[in-house]
């Protein structure tokens, strides 16, 4: 079961896929899991969870810049200001 069906209490559709491996890491694998294809999935699933953090945490981070940016705007304008053609 995967890591989002895990989470959500549901089991997940699944679909087979063609993958393109280094033939000796996957012969290395295979001597530390019985089930490849189970252990590539929470692996892939953590890989999504991890990018979707890091996604995010940048997201929250220009929210942050562009709330402090406009705090300074507001309370000392902008520099174009006193520099206006109109």
């Amino acid at each position: 079961m995967s890591t989002a069906a895990i989470a959500t209490g549901t089991t997940t559709r699944k679909r087979a896929v063609n993958l393109t491996l280094n033939e000796g890491l996957v012969a290395q694998a295979k001597t530390y899991t019985s089930n490849l294809s189970a252990t590539m999935e929470e692996l892939l699933a953590a890989y999504v969870a991890q990018q979707q953090q890091a996604q995010l945490s940048r997201q929250q981070q220009a929210d942050a810049a562009a709330m402090d940016w406009n705090a300074v705007h507001a309370a000392v304008g902008s520099f174009a200001d006193g520099h206006s053609t109109l």
